[in-house]
């Protein structure tokens, strides 16, 4: 069954995409908006902000792939499509970060969990953070435009036997489970979402709003990385940048972008990155600070019937029966989910070396893997991490602090009795000198003794937020509560950095519709003038 390839068919039909990495002197474009990003914010506002009628360029640090390059295989996929080859690591090392580099950024590769921002965590940002016109009711009507949009829904087939453990084990201990919404449409069940849809199914940036906008007359600028932003007083009035060849090493060509306003829509640790080379204003030293990951947890769990555990949604239940137990700025809470269970990717995120390791895999079929991912940002010791500049780019620091060890041995113990419950016949918790558990009994007790420490327990995160954060008090945030910024007039910013605390979810969702809430305003802004 041949599989339409809509991006070859938009090139063919003449979208203005131009690879940075072809050009062979230095060049100014200009054009009524420049986002910086094609990932959530910067696919989403320039749907928006093209349908207004505005002239749009988007430009993307990674490279513009397409359902042909989409093979299913890792050894592509992480070096074609992620930051650092899906390699990029805290300063320490201790924490293991996914982030797409690619046309459509994270949502080329993410795992479609769409899940709005949760009541607690918008009510503790209006109590606490001096954000205003964020809360459930307020954002609902800008959710639904998204979930129509992209066709996010609930899926409604049964779990693969990875999730649906993850089911069977709640329904046992009478915990709160979900079934998640994904954005999709036409999916095949593949199971291979963190390699790029290979028949564009899922409803990402890259099939969806930047198509969008390209037919309706925007440029994408690919392989472009974006360098300073020149200002002056309250004005930025340019953007400079550095094209990139195929292996994304740079060239000596020169990009200038000028335009009535710009957007950074970077991701929080790259939107960060480029105002602190920009030295944008900072009075209270704000850029890069609380940045926080959900920094995740993994237990894994032999059955003794196949598990599969690379085949079929990637995740489709979900739990929040330990999300918020103690309050929102109480003990650190986390949420348990699954993820994709692929060779490399489980091999390089688990334990051991030569026979143990090998052992390990061997069970490769039969094994079950449930994460916890930590809820970040509001207890006084959980303050997340900061943006650096270094020598080659940047670097993020990230102190795990003994708040979060404390939540991580409270989640290797739920992990451990979901699993059992489900039926697994031994489970592993993912750090150094952990042999496999044989009960709950003993896991119970082996988990209350273990020791947990940075490189020894394995951490991992897919989820970046704030380094830039929202509200109206610029002593807390560098935007406001439309994500414009507190001290220029034609800056605004709009993706994950914008949020003061983790949301204890999965982001993609709530930077869809806290993005299209403020491109709509910034759209009746600029045309209005």
């Amino acid at each position: 069954m041949a599989i339409e390839d809509p991006i070859v068919t938009g090139l063919n039909s003449g979208w203005a995409h131009i690879n940075a990495g072809q050009l062979s002197s230095n060049q100014t474009f200009e054009a009524d908006v420049v986002i910086v990003g094609s990932g959530a914010g910067g696919g989403t506002a320039a749907e928006i902000l093209t349908n207004a009628g505005l002239s749009v360029i988007i430009i993307e640090g990674g490279p513009l792939k397409s359902s042909k390059d989409f093979v299913m295989e890792e050894r592509s996929a992480y070096p074609d499509l992620y930051q650092q080859a899906a390699g990029m690591k805290t300063t320490d090392k201790a924490i293991g970060i996914f982030q797409g580099r690619a046309v459509g950024g994270s949502t080329t590769i993410n795992w479609t969990t769409s899940i709005r921002t949760p009541e607690p965590a918008l009510s503790y940002w209006a109590s606490n953070k001096s954000v205003l016109g964020l809360s459930t009711d307020e954002l609902a009507p800008w959710f639904e435009k998204m979930e129509e949009r992209l066709n996010i829904s609930e899926w409604p087939f049964d779990p693969n036997r990875n999730n649906a453990a993850l089911r069977d084990g709640c329904e046992q201990l009478g915990w709160d489970y979900t079934v998640i919404k994904r954005n999709v449409k036409g999916c095949w069940n593949t199971g291979y979402c963190g390699m790029g849809c290979p028949v564009n199914a899922k409803q990402s940036m890259l099939l969806t709003t930047i198509p969008a906008a390209l037919e309706r007359g925007a440029t994408l600028v690919s392989q472009a990385k974006v360098m300073k932003l020149e200002h002056h007083d309250d004005k930025i009035y340019a953007l400079k940048a550095q094209a990139l060849d195929s292996n994304l090493k740079p060239l000596p060509v020169e990009i200038v972008f000028k335009a009535k306003h710009y957007i950074l829509a970077a991701g929080a640790i790259h939107t960060p990155t480029i105002m602190l080379r920009s030295k944008l204003p900072d009075p209270y030293e704000i850029i890069g600070k609380r940045t926080f990951l959900h920094p995740s947890l993994l237990s894994g769990a032999i059955f003794s019937d196949p598990i599969n555990g690379h085949s079929g949604a990637p995740q489709s239940i979900y739990s929040d029966e330990f999300v918020w137990k103690d309050g929102a700025d109480g003990e650190l809470g986390y949420k348990l989910e699954v993820p994709p269970v692929h060779p490399i990717l489980i091999a390089s995120k688990t334990l051991g070396y030569g026979q143990s390791h090998a052992e390990l895999m061997a069970n490769f079929n039969q094994l079950q893997v449930t994460i916890a991912l930590v809820r970040d940002g509001y207890h006084e010791n959980s303050p997340g991490g900061t943006v650096k500049l270094t020598d080659h780019g940047s670097t993020l620091d990230y102190p795990l602090t003994e708040a979060f060890w404390r939540a991580a041995r409270r989640a290797y113990a739920s992990m451990a009795e979901l699993q059992f419950a489900a039926g697994a016949n031994k489970v592993l918790p993912i750090s150094e000198g952990m042999p496999y558990l044989s009960n709950w009994s003993a896991a119970k007790k082996a988990i209350a003794e273990m020791e947990l420490a940075p490189l020894k327990t394995v951490v991992a995160s897919a989820h970046v937020m704030g380094g830039c954060p929202l509200g109206e008090d610029p002593k807390v945030s560098m935007v406001n509560s439309y994500g414009e910024s507190h001290y220029f007039e034609n800056l605004s910013v709009m993706d994950g950095s914008i949020f003061p605390t983790s949301l204890g979810a999965n982001p993609q969702l709530s930077i869809y519709g806290i993005t299209a809430r403020n491109a709509t305003r910034l759209a009746e802004r600029l045309t209005a003038s």
